[in-house]
């Protein structure tokens, strides 16, 4: 079954500064939306508002339904943030149990982590760190997955072996990605948009980044 997430009417002020306005995505099921913008732009704070942990005037509606709490709803949402979000005294067993995820299929993906399912996350590398709580939010059992910058602090190896598992995830949920990397992004979305000024552009090509002054003319 084809599920739709659309976001609208997203406005934010700090303070005088306004953050976010008009802000409008769709995402269907099957959907890699790639968001692009600089530091501060406010890819971050767009997330939040969608999920939920974030105040600010929106309109969240998942199949025809408004959603204003989505971080109480895993089977609708899940979102990974640029922090650690799992408690460090949990041991990968624990956190693969947590998220009904199955553990052998990621060991065999990344045969560093094999024979570790006792090993607590926090005594993982930042990077290993990163790679599991990646892997299981990708893989949860949910309508749409929100990964804000993901490929931070994982090796390009890693990355090229987490990408065919987001699009094999994307016959089952709709993904919103936030990077930095134009090219990046073009490798595991379907369709880009670049937040600038608190508005969100469509970008077809690195021709639209440069006209918009994402990047500069060579």
């Amino acid at each position: 079954m084809k599920h739709t997430l659309e976001i609208s009417g997203m406005r934010l002020l700090f303070g005088e500064r306004l953050i976010l306005s008009d802000v409008y995505l769709k995402i269907e099921t099957g959907d890699a939306i790639g968001l692009l913008g600089r530091n501060g732009c406010g890819k971050t704070c767009l997330m939040r508002g969608v999920y939920g942990t974030l105040e600010c005037e929106k309109s969240v509606i998942i199949d025809n339904a408004s959603v204003y709490e989505a971080y109480k709803k895993p089977n609708l949402i899940r979102y990974l943030p640029q922090h650690h979000f799992i408690p460090k005294r949990l041991t990968l067993k624990q956190v693969f149990r947590d998220f009904a995820v199955d553990f052998p299929p990621f060991s065999a993906l990344f045969p560093a982590f094999q024979g570790r399912e006792n090993t607590k996350i926090g005594h993982l590398s930042g990077g290993m760190y990163r790679l599991v709580e990646l892997y299981v939010i990708i893989k949860s059992d949910t309508k749409f997955v929100l990964l804000d910058e993901p490929f931070t602090h994982i090796s390009p190896v890693q990355i090229e072996t987490i990408l065919p598992v987001i699009k094999e995830e994307r016959s089952r949920k709709g993904f919103l990605i936030t990077d930095h990397l134009f090219k990046r992004i073009q490798e595991s979305c379907n369709q880009t948009y670049l937040l600038l000024n608190g508005k969100t552009h469509t970008v077809e090509n690195e021709n639209d980044l440069k006209r918009l002054g994402y990047i500069y003319f060579e």
